[in-house]
């Protein structure tokens, strides 16, 4: 179907149901100031015609799933027409259970917007002023206060979509200019008028995949920008450690092609800025029987195999991608209508099994580079393995300094590492593989996908932590080894970190240090301020924005 305009252009999105992008809601989601949101003529047009059929369908007095029928294992059970709109609110009553602590602003932003493009589809038979108050909270920044747990992925986010619902109805509180406050009041103060939901309309806010969706495409987002840092601290580790760079030889990786573990490989090439010298030792001299080498031949596998480690993650963001692309843009609620044929259809649409399957996979391979950065960064401070660097990465001493055996460095911050891995290590088991059987048998085969998406969010904000320290100890470990190790791009990596976390000269408390330097990573400033380097999948520039894009 050929659309009315362009769906996404610069800071503006339209939401047609067809076209919304993965980097519009993170931009929405993050820098709703300056990211204007509106909903398509031909959306109002074929919205309203499928309220429409609806309407007609509902005259004609036969059992519409949840129009004029009870829901999940009260499908049998059928209402009058008069009834219907009372059946709405009672759900959007009834679901509210969840638990928990709410939802942060960027995923309910992020879940609002989703919503609203399912909606924008036009095949779900809610009238478009429901849609366009939907549009009008995320542009005025209304939202609702969504508690994380309660989904099992089954007809979708049933539970934390309730919370959504009971916003457009004026009803509980709401989170307005940081502030909590009555929905009601907050509508009014914005000159919205909330809407008594109408037969079909609470079933369309809360039957669909779009909490989960919210956390997903974030957690993805966030997940490629991790690919770029594990790239950097590979090259930072090999440059401080001495390393063979030879490893990343372009040769190596076209011998074995997939696509991520070649973008890694070019990328730490340039990060080392092109070298791809060999390590040269001494051949046996004539009569030599053996030889003890001055460096070893290959580094270990946490430097040598980088590539393959985070090659595996961006293969993952970019099937990924493609599948929460059609999530998001796609009528996934039941049941739905089609006018041209004047059928209604009962059917599944609801199932988040892409969405858990996804972040399941993409949380797995998060938590990899995770692990891997860990193992590079016991190489770095343990004396045994880091060529000559001092233990822990303190200070070198001279003899006979008052500071002699006092001295821990970054101990404190291998064992922090070494935490955070573990945990993330831990939420690898996948949501997914534990269906329940829920409502009375009804749902009996569930997604779990909005667990699988929560756990991938938690994984990578762990990362994130770990990666922070890892480039706070390549940061020591460069002032150790002489600046001179480091390439122009990797100079510019030290520099903007040194602009948050002084070289440790003493023992001193490092936990700041680590949130300074972890918000370099997830905002993307890391990756820009080393040359601009486009990322795997969001390539903004955070320059403007208020903090996260």
């Amino acid at each position: 179907m050929v659309q009315d305009i362009t769906a996404d252009i610069g800071q503006e999105i339209t939401l047609d149901g067809y076209r919304l992008s993965l980097d519009g809601i993170v931009r929405l989601a993050r820098n709703p100031a300056s990211t204007k949101v509106r909903l398509s003529k031909k959306a109002q047009s074929r919205a309203a015609e499928s309220n429409d059929m609806k309407a007609r369908a509902i005259q004609r007095r036969y059992p519409i799933y949840g129009v004029t029928s009870g829901f999940g294992d009260s499908s049998a059970r059928q209402i009058s027409a008069r009834k219907s709109a009372e059946l709405q609110q009672n759900l959007v009553r009834f679901l509210a259970a969840g638990t928990g602590r709410c939802a942060d602003s960027d995923v309910v932003r992020a879940t609002m917007a989703i919503r609203a493009n399912c909606l924008a589809r036009g095949w779900s038979g809610v009238r478009p002023e429901l849609i366009q108050l939907l549009v009008d909270c995320i542009q005025a920044n209304i939202q609702p206060l969504i508690p994380e747990r309660g989904s099992v992925g089954a007809s979708g986010d049933l539970v934390p979509l309730s919370y959504l619902a009971a916003l457009l109805t004026g009803t509980g509180e709401c989170l307005y200019e940081g502030e909590i406050r009555p929905a009601a009041e907050v509508l009014r103060l914005c000159e919205l008028r909330p809407l008594a939901l109408e037969a079909k309309e609470g079933l369309a806010l809360v039957n669909g995949t779009s909490f989960m969706s919210g956390f997903a495409v974030l957690a993805l987002h966030d997940a490629s920008e991790l690919c770029f840092v594990g790239d950097l601290c590979t090259a930072l580790a090999s440059q401080v450690l001495t390393g063979n760079p030879e490893h990343f030889s372009s040769f190596v990786f076209e011998h074995k092609p997939h696509y991520g573990s070649i973008v890694s490989a070019t990328i730490i090439r340039r990060l080392l800025g092109g070298s791809e010298r060999q390590v040269t030792n001494g051949a046996l001299r004539d009569g030599q029987d053996y030889n003890e080498l001055e460096s070893p031949i290959q580094d270990r596998y946490s430097i040598r195999c980088a590539p393959y480690v985070v090659g595996v993650l961006r293969d993952t963001i970019e099937w990924s991608r493609d599948w929460l692309t059609i999530e998001v843009n796609s009528s996934n609620d039941n049941p739905l209508f089609e006018p041209a044929a004047d059928r209604v259809y009962s059917a599944g649409n609801f199932y988040g099994g892409h969405v858990g399957i996804a972040m399941d996979t993409l949380k797995t391979a998060v938590a990899s580079l995770g692990d891997l950065l860990d193992r590079q960064l016991e190489l770095v401070v343990d004396e045994r393995y880091n060529n000559g660097l001092t233990p822990n990465l303190i200070p070198r001493l001279e003899p006979g300094a008052a500071d002699l055996g006092l001295l821990h460095g970054f101990k404190g911050m291998q064992i922090s590492a070494s935490s955070l891995v573990a945990e993330a290590l831990k939420l690898t088991m996948p949501a997914t593989s534990f269906s329940r059987s829920t409502e009375a048998h009804n749902q009996d085969k569930v997604s779990m996908g909005t667990i699988a998406a929560r756990d991938a969010r938690t994984v990578v904000e762990l990362v994130q932590k770990t990666a922070a320290i890892h480039l706070l100890a390549l940061c020591q470990a460069a002032d150790l080894r002489g600046l001179g190790c480091l390439s122009d791009a990797t100079s510019r990596a030290y520099e903007l970190i040194r602009t948050r976390s002084a070289y440790v000269a003493k023992d001193r408390p490092l936990d700041s240090d680590i949130e300074e330097v972890a918000a370099l990573i997830s905002s993307g400033e890391l990756r820009w301020a080393v040359d601009g380097m486009e990322s795997d999948s969001y390539g903004e520039h955070p320059s403007g924005s208020e903090g996260r894009l």
